[in-house]
């Protein structure tokens, strides 16, 4: 199915990436984790509200030996709200598309536009946005609600601003993507 020839809008989709225990530890510490997850936590919120999907992505790292399914740093992170009706999919490669159902269930979904957050930046955050745009999905990306931790080269916030600038200055061969604010999504939907 072609969500581009679907007879009915396509609609937003929220994709949360990674916020699982594994990422968030004493040695992998991550950029304003709380803020983070407060402001994913009402982007779902809003989501649910106005009859729109919420997917959770959960990194299946078994052939590393980290993140292994059903373990504590596979689950997601206990201040996340997860509801019934929300997707969990697992991934085994930092693109949440690659070996996945996310596409096909996108298109049962008929999403449209992903808007994206979760972990890590400069990993699978930006993977995804990546193929997503190979895909030709339009793409919002949501600033203030993707995270990293420091590199000995850069610092997480430098990192965050650092993706933000490529994100908001892309130009991709078809669709479109774009930077928002949780707070200007949220306020969007209503």
């Amino acid at each position: 199915m072609d969500r581009k020839t679907e007879t009915s809008e396509p609609r937003k989709g929220l994709l949360i990436i990674d916020m699982q225990n594994g990422s968030f530890t004493a040695d992998s510490r991550r950029y304003d984790p709380e803020g983070v997850v407060a402001r994913i936590n009402a982007l779902a919120a809003a989501f649910r509200k106005n009859g729109l999907p919420v997917i959770f992505i959960q990194h299946d790292g078994t052939k590393l030996d980290e993140y292994i399914p059903n373990t504590h740093d596979w689950q997601l992170l206990a201040d996340l709200n997860v509801e019934k009706q929300d997707l969990i999919l697992a991934k085994e490669a930092h693109d949440a598309f690659y070996n996945t159902e996310l596409e096909t269930k996108l298109n049962a979904l008929n999403v449209g536009e992903l808007v994206i957050t979760g972990s890590a930046t400069d990993f699978c955050v930006e993977s995804t946005v990546q193929v997503a745009l190979s895909k030709d999905y339009d793409i919002t990306v949501v600033e203030d609600a993707h995270t990293t931790g420091d590199k000995p080269h850069l610092s997480a916030e430098q990192i965050i601003t650092h993706y933000n600038f490529i994100w908001g200055n892309m130009i991709p061969t078809k669709g479109r993507i774009e930077l928002n604010t949780s707070e200007a999504l949220i306020a969007s939907l209503v």
